[in-house]
């Protein structure tokens, strides 16, 4: 067998089939022309297609965000074939210098690019790439712009949508919406350039939920760039899904009304369901229309009018205000003081007002009266009790042990740090324990004469409203807390399981008992200063607070929960400089809402008129 004849054979076969391969290439690419013109007739261009956002319900299925259908002219500049601007500008009602000046601004949007390698800056800017060249067309201004498009190839319209707000309430939960940034581009593949992202609230914190799945629709263009037909008759393409919608804890009804309440006022509202943690209403006042930020044209008018008012509707005051807590805080040292065993329900200590101011009434026998007269020199008794236990020989060491076992009962609350709930803005609070008092002093350098006034909630204590009305809570249920959150469900998934979970204090359930007893007295028995809460049919438990305020008039501040028996809702009423006690303007806010939310109706209509008409002065 001669197989090195045969070895030639096949080297020859090969570079023949490789050379007949080669001239049939150059035909096709060089001298036929036509396959040229065949390659631009299929060429495939891929279209996103982006869906609604989903929508979003509050707990009764009412809609509180729905889209609004717009549309984008869209603009692909490599597609784009001896524009004839002076045309173009008239059908857009612009003028040349302003379309010109629009393609820049599409380019400089873009940014550059510096490559470290090369030390050259590049345009992130791609004349292949989709650019919005208007954006949040009306039907009526699409309609006169469409049907010439032909006229101007590379341009088409696009469907989209806007947020649409139904009810003008709860604009701090909500958030809004605002186009993406270049780096937020480049971080995500899902944006492109003029895509919409959530910026507040909900719509940022569940962006990801609420943008749904993006659909690809392929279609094959003439070398004049007019569509044909889909490629592959669809077979490729696949659809826009839109994502499920939210379920809110929140009444919008509630909200609603909570928001006219505080009307001409600073401060705001949480409550809470305590069964489930669910939100049912965080008002923040003053507040805005949240339809004032839909679309980059109302954003660019209204946003920097917002940010420049000095009473601050975008600042979510129940989430990001820490304040001190006042009297109401003193629900919290009963109860530690009762599991410490250091006091029992019946301790009972003088109103010795040369310990510390206090208004008048009797010396508290037991603690429930103490609740209920909310008597300040009584408390400094117990924090004295809590933090003093003896346990040192030193007075300094003695009230570094009791101070730090105190700050733990009120983590164990969730205070001091940030609740996990589903929004941003959070601030934790500030509960002092031995370190943060030896920065200040020195190591064994103070005690509790040092400390006293976290006794009744002044001093270094701060709290936000939405902690403050998790303590509501936490005691309705008689020791333990959901994490207060917003959505209900997405979909009907139901709670997610991080909203699932109790958390548990340290404190013992009968102690719970007692404390609630001196809340109902608080508001139902002689001498109690939250009278102003009282309800007719539904029994309230409640403790005010009034909050001094270096800056101006007290605010005054009432927690609560009710019914007494089987709790339903937890709240907090704080308005700021409000020239009066917690009895006086936040226990009867609460009131209203409670009522409000459980018979769905307010029968106290002249507490109601006081409220809604009153108004206060501030200093900034």
């Amino acid at each position: 067998m001669n197989l090195d004849a045969r070895k030639y054979v096949i080297i020859a076969f090969v570079l023949i089939v490789g050379m007949i391969y080669i001239i049939r290439l150059f035909f096709m690419q060089v001298i036929d022309d036509s396959w040229t013109l065949r390659a631009q007739q299929i060429a495939e261009k891929r279209r996103e297609i982006i869906p609604p956002r989903g929508v979003v319900f509050d707990r009764n299925r009412k809609k509180v965000v729905s889209n609004t259908t717009y549309y984008n002219l869209m603009m692909v500049e490599k597609e784009i074939k001896d524009l004839d601007t002076v045309a173009f500008a008239q059908l857009l009602g612009w003028t040349v210098d302003e379309v010109r000046a629009r393609f820049k601004e599409l380019v400089e949007g873009e940014g550059t690019y510096y490559n470290k390698h090369t030390g050259k800056r590049t345009s992130n800017y791609q004349s292949g790439r989709a650019y919005p060249f208007l954006k949040e067309l009306t039907l009526e201004e699409i309609s006169k712009i469409a049907p010439h498009l032909d006229d101007f190839p590379g341009f088409y319209e696009e469907v989209t949508s806007m947020r649409r707000y139904p009810y003008a309430n709860g604009a701090n939960i909500l958030g809004y919406l605002a186009e993406v940034t270049r780096e937020e581009i480049d971080e995500n593949p899902y944006y492109r350039p003029g895509y919409n992202i959530g910026r507040a609230g909900i719509e940022r914190f569940y962006e990801e939920n609420l943008r749904g799945q993006k659909g690809i629709r392929y279609i094959v263009t003439s070398a004049l760039n007019n569509a044909i037909e889909p490629y592959a008759d669809g077979k490729y393409d696949t659809s826009a899904v839109q994502a499920d919608p939210l379920i809110l804890g929140i009444d919008i009804e509630l909200q609603a009304y909570g928001e006219k309440l505080l009307k001409g006022k600073r401060g705001c509202i949480v409550a809470i369901e305590p069964s489930s943690g669910e939100i049912l209403a965080l008002v923040s006042a003053p507040t805005y229309d949240p339809n004032l930020l839909i679309g980059k044209r109302n954003i660019s008018m209204n946003y920097p009018k917002l940010v420049m008012d000095p009473s601050k509707p975008l600042f979510p005051r129940p989430l990001a205000a820490e304040y001190p807590p006042g009297s109401t805080f003193k629900l919290l040292n009963s109860l530690i003081a009762l599991q410490e065993g250091v006091i029992t329900p019946e301790f009972g200590a003088p109103c010795n007002k040369s310990v510390v101011g206090c208004h008048d009434h009797s010396s508290a026998g037991n603690l429930m009266d103490a609740i209920k007269h909310s008597c300040n020199p009584y408390y400094y008794a117990v924090m004295r009790r809590i933090i003093q236990q003896g346990k040192k020989k030193s007075i300094f060491a003695d009230a570094e042990v009791g101070l730090n076992t105190w700050a733990e009962y009120m983590h164990r609350f969730g205070l001091g740090e940030k609740l996990e709930t589903d929004i941003t803005s959070l601030r934790p609070g500030n509960i002092p324990d031995a370190n943060y008092y030896d920065r200040w002093y020195g190591h064994h350098r103070w005690a509790f004469s040092t400390i006293r006034s976290i006794s009744i909630g002044q001093g270094e204590v701060m709290i936000t409203p939405l902690q403050m009305a998790n303590v509501a809570a936490t005691i309705a249920n008689k020791g333990w807390y959901v994490t207060p959150h917003f959505v209900k469900s997405i979909g009907r998934k139901g709670p997610m399981d991080q909203y699932k979970r109790k958390h548990y204090t340290k404190i013992d359930r009968q102690h719970y008992e007692v404390v609630i007893e001196g809340m109902r007295r608080v508001v139902y028995e002689p001498g109690g200063t939250g009278r102003r809460a009282r309800l007719k049919d539904i029994v309230v438990c409640g403790k005010t607070g009034t909050v001094q305020n270096p800056h101006g008039e007290d605010h005054s501040v009432f927690i609560a929960f009710a019914p007494m028996n089987k709790p339903k809702i937890a709240i907090v009423a704080f308005i700021e400089n409000a020239k009066g006690g917690g009895g006086l303007w936040a226990a009867p806010t609460a009131g209203l809402m409670i009522e409000k939310y459980l018979t769905r109706k307010v029968t106290e209509i002249d507490r109601e008129k006081t409220i809604m008409e009153a108004t206060f002065t501030y200093k900034d």
